[in-house]
């Protein structure tokens, strides 16, 4: 594998593929628009996963799984869903193919096997979960209803990027039913709340928490709240949603429920996801000219061993101490691996290990062993030193933990540096042109307004910031009034 990559600095968007494809992550498949996660990839999705799962059942969630096909009508149901996603969908008409008697050796639909209802396949789950829910509530008992499941889910996009955006992807999507408003809301900011947490504490991501305007909203939401990221080229990635659905789909699907009162009302809802994607935001946030960079806590290895040997009699021995100082790591819970393999030397290991992202390296040979040391490099800043052997697993456990708080450190620097503000059209335009980043300015409210931006500059707003702290000004392009500044940026 050429570990050779497009400098970052020349072609960021060709960097990215690079990295992607040769530090193993993914490829590209057969079907257009969609990628093959590789083991390397999918360890690190497995281990996304399986942090976000227990934060979700920490807080009362419990899984379930619902089909992949959503019939057209329920689809249909609630109407501003329905049409958001239209242009994305995928549909299933025939469930047979036959032999086509005009062309030997190829398929084509059974013309007598026409589904009686199309099947969308599910670029979303509202649709098949509420109506199923349906049977599922009946009284305020059944409430709060806390469900999430892991999926894949179909969006035919036109534009694809690997991880960032493909025709299929695996994501997370939780679905909530409340007797309440409130309940709901606060269900909504609970779960934004996690999102953050697993972003800032896992991935090592600083996040902007806010909500969308009218225009960004989830179709079918009353509100959409967000965690925004900055990338490295300066372009925000929006990485999590949560919405508050307000009654919706409860009225488009007719779930009632019994109040303490006796009375009949409608539920009220979330949904939340996050997805994929978010491996892409791991590989842009941090990543350098010589591949992954990986945050610890979510490495799927997070220390690798390399023997180095001199002469094959020193095998046995060699050997023996590495498998006592991975034994020892393992006690403290580390994540490692040896690789005694001998068909490659050492060097051609550094550089594999470099570009995989593992967090930290150590090598060990003869004359280590006889003066009680390893060789240690850490990848986040390629610092290598002499580490006593003694006690190691306390050192690397310890080391873990710094260069976890180090990226987490840096990445924040990096979004405080490329957070500017303006307050003229002319300043806007000039600071996305020579210096993107998040760049905070004030609108005047209008959809309109927000179009005429994003035409003109290509550029959205983010979010409208939680908490967000009033101030007169006039909107940079209309000079209208304007209560608050929000967040603008470019963005994959």
């Amino acid at each position: 594998m050429s570990k050779i990559l497009t400098k970052r600095s020349e072609d960021y968007s060709q960097w990215y593929n690079d990295t992607v494809l040769k530090s193993g992550l993914a490829d590209y498949s057969a079907v257009r628009g969609c990628m093959v996660i590789k083991p390397h990839g999918y360890a690190l999705w497995e281990n996304m996963r399986d942090v976000l799962d227990a934060m979700f059942k920490a807080t009362g969630h419990s899984n379930a799984y619902f089909p992949l096909f959503v019939p057209k009508s329920l689809f249909e149901a609630e109407e501003k869903n329905a049409e958001g996603f239209a242009k994305e969908c995928a549909v299933v008409t025939h469930y047979r193919l036959k032999a086509d008697p005009n062309n030997k050796g190829k398929l084509i639909p059974d013309p007598e096997a026409v589904l009686e209802e199309a099947l969308v396949v599910r670029p979303t789950s509202e649709a098949i979960i509420w109506n199923t829910y349906r049977n599922w509530i009946q009284s305020y008992r059944d409430l709060p209803l806390l469900i999430n499941q892991w999926a894949n889910v179909v969006r035919w996009e036109m534009r694809t990027r690997l991880f960032l955006r493909t025709a299929e992807f695996l994501w997370q999507e939780g679905h909530t039913a409340h007797a309440t408003r409130e309940d709901a809301e606060a269900e909504t900011l609970r779960m934004l709340d996690v999102y953050a947490t697993f972003a800032e504490e896992y991935m090592a991501l600083p996040v902007v928490k806010g909500v969308k305007t009218p225009n960004e909203r989830f179709a079918g939401a009353e509100d959409t709240y967000c965690i925004e990221a900055l990338m490295q080229d300066g372009k925000a990635l929006q990485a999590g949603t949560s919405h508050f659905l307000g009654q919706n789909f409860a009225k488009a699907f007719e779930v009632k429920f019994l109040t303490k009162e006796n009375r009949q009302e409608y539920v009220w809802a979330t949904s939340w996801g996050v997805s994929t994607r978010l491996v892409g935001a791991l590989v842009m946030a941090h990543s350098d000219d010589d591949g992954l960079i990986l945050p610890p806590r979510l490495a799927p290895v997070q220390v690798v061993i390399i023997p180095v040997y001199k002469g094959p009699d020193s095998k046995p021995e060699i050997d023996a101490k590495c498998d006592e100082m991975a034994a020892a790591m393992r006690t403290k819970g580390i994540r490692v691996k040896i690789d005694n393999d001998e068909n490659t030397r050492p060097g051609w290991k550094y550089a594999e290990y470099e570009l995989k992202g593992m967090p930290i390296r150590i090598a060990m040979g003869l004359r280590d062993m006889a003066n009680g040391v390893v060789e240690l490099a850490r990848r986040d800043t390629k610092e290598k030193s002499l580490v006593p052997l003694e006690n190691i697993e306390n050192y690397v456990a310890g080391l873990l933990v710094d260069i976890q708080h180090q990226m987490y450190t840096r990445a924040l620097k990096f979004r405080n540096e490329n957070t500017r503000t303006a307050d003229t059209w002319e300043e806007f335009t000039t600071m996305l042109d020579a210096t993107p980043g998040f760049i905070s300015a004030h609108w005047d409210g209008t959809p309109e307004t927000e179009e005429k931006i994003k035409e003109l500059a290509k550029a959205t707003i983010r979010c409208i910031q939680l908490n967000n702290p009033l101030e007169d000004g006039k909107c940079i392009l209309t000079g209208n009034p304007s209560k608050q500044r929000v967040l603008f940026a470019r963005a994959y």
